[in-house]
Formats: structure tokens, sequence, C-alpha cells
């Protein structure tokens, strides 16, 4: 069993490592390194792993190191590790936003095996969905590996470039926020047709949860399940005829276009400079 260090100890590393461990991990294969001893300290007496706040020592036993910083840092966080990263040559994986392979191979020496996942903040509750991209470097048991670690807080797809990893932070990375929106609309539109606030809310979010788990036990598409649940001339088609007069397709790919063109900015403003 892997050895496995975070660089990194805020909600999505806590996330993960509760994740793993409640899927069999050995907790005391398990590192977490970060600048403030308080955060250490709440990840030790509850999850029971190694800290410590100095990065080179997390990492002087792993296998692999997950850098779960803020993407802003992450150039600080990586240079003062090139030695210790070029000696050990653990598998890296940073589930920072718009940090390409690119950077990470630069800023830690170049010639590692290297995977970029994009998270999601469900993940938090073990609902997480999230693309992996790995470098020419990573080998087909560290896939499996870094498959089973982003598994362990929910599901993970490969993706092929940074261009479609670009794509799933604007469909699942950012995709939270717009279902919150949505309902948070419902709840207002609820609340204006004569419920209570709190009466709105649990029927809106009861009403998602469900729909979601229905999508995600069918063999029937959205589209399928939309049409069955959509009776002629009834109340849902008289909705449904008012989102389609708005151009709501229109809308959301307008929304991902968006997001997606911002992850790639973020990328070249984050990022190392290409050689």
């Amino acid at each position: 069993m892997s050895t496995i260090a975070f660089i990194g100890a805020g909600n999505m590393a806590s996330a993960i490592i509760g994740g793993l461990i409640e899927n069999g991990f050995d907790r005391h294969k398990i590192w977490a390194s970060a600048p403030h001893q308080a955060e250490l300290d709440t990840l030790a007496s509850t999850l029971g792993i190694h800290t410590t706040t100095d990065n080179s020592r997390a990492l002087a036993a792993a296998d692999v190191v997950i850098l779960a910083v803020k993407p802003q840092v992450m150039e600080s966080v990586l240079v003062p590790l090139q030695d210790s990263l070029q000696a050990k040559r653990p598998l890296l994986i940073s589930v920072a936003a718009g940090i390409n392979l690119h950077s990470l191979a630069s800023w830690s020496g170049g010639d590692l095996a290297i995977v970029r996942c994009m998270p999601n903040t469900p993940a938090l509750v073990q609902q997480g969905a999230s693309g992996l991209l790995a470098n020419d470097l990573v080998s087909a048991s560290q896939k499996t590996l870094s498959s089973q670690i982003l598994d362990a807080v929910g599901m993970s797809v490969w993706v092929q470039s940074e261009a479609e990893l670009d794509a799933v932070t604007a469909v699942s990375g950012s995709g939270p926020a717009y279902f919150f929106l949505f309902m948070e609309a419902m709840v207002a539109a609820g609340s204006k047709l004569g419920l209570s606030p709190e009466t709105a809310t649990a029927l809106t979010l009861k009403t998602a949860l469900g729909a979601a788990t229905m999508a995600s036990q069918s063999d029937d598409s959205p589209a399928q399940l939309r049409k069955k649940v959509t009776s002629p001339n009834g109340t849902t088609e008289k909705a449904i005829n008012r989102f389609i007069e708005q151009d709501l397709h229109n809308v959301v790919e307008q929304a991902l276009q968006a997001a997606n063109d911002r992850s790639v900015e973020l990328c070249e403003e984050l990022g190392a400079k290409s050689p």
C-alpha cells in the first residue's frame, strides 16, 4: 500500500483523506503538511494521520504526493521542494485549479509522473465528480491508483488533453454552483407562490436530490426522463415550454463556454511560461 502525503490540509485534502480512510486505506500511511498547526491538530485528532508543518518531511516517506494548495501559491510551494521531489520521484497529483501540467513539471524540476485533477465541492460529502489528466510519465498502475484515490470521494473520469480538462472545469468543476443557482430560483419562486421559505427550500432540495438519484440510476438519458414526466398539456409541459421559449439551452451553453474560457485564462495567468 502506497504512502500518501498531502501538501495542504484544507477542505479538499480533508475530504479525500476521510474518503480514503472510510474505504479502508491505512491512516498510518497518510501524511499531511500545512503552515498552520491548529489546522493540522484538527486533522490528527479527527482522522489519526501523521501531520507536520514541514513539507519536506511529509514527502520524505511518500510514494504519492497530493498537491492541495491554492493555485496562487503552487509555485512557491513546489520550487523549494525540487531537490526532494527529484530524489524521491513520487507520483504528483494536483487538485489545484488553473495550474497545467507544464507548470507543475517546470516547478517540480521536470521528468516526474504528474496527474492533474479537477475535482468539485461535492467531494466534501463523497459525491464528487473529478476529471483526471496524466502526463506521459504516468504508468498504468499509477493511473489506477489515482482513480482509486479520487473515487474515494465520488467518481472520476480520464481525459486526454488540457482542453478537455477546461471543459470538465466548466461542466462539473463549476457545475454545483449552477444547480445551487437553480435551487435558489425555485425557492424564491415557490415562496412567491405562497409557500413558506422553509417549505419551498425543503421541497426544492428533496426534488433536486430525487431527480439526480433517478438520473444516475436510470438507463434513460436526462432528455428521455424529462419527456417521461412531461404529460401533454399538463403542468410540467407548461413550465418546460416557458424554459424553451427563454432559450434555456443557449443560456447554459453560453455559461459553460464562459467558464471554459476563464479556465484557459487562469492557466495562462497562473502558470509557468512555455519554453
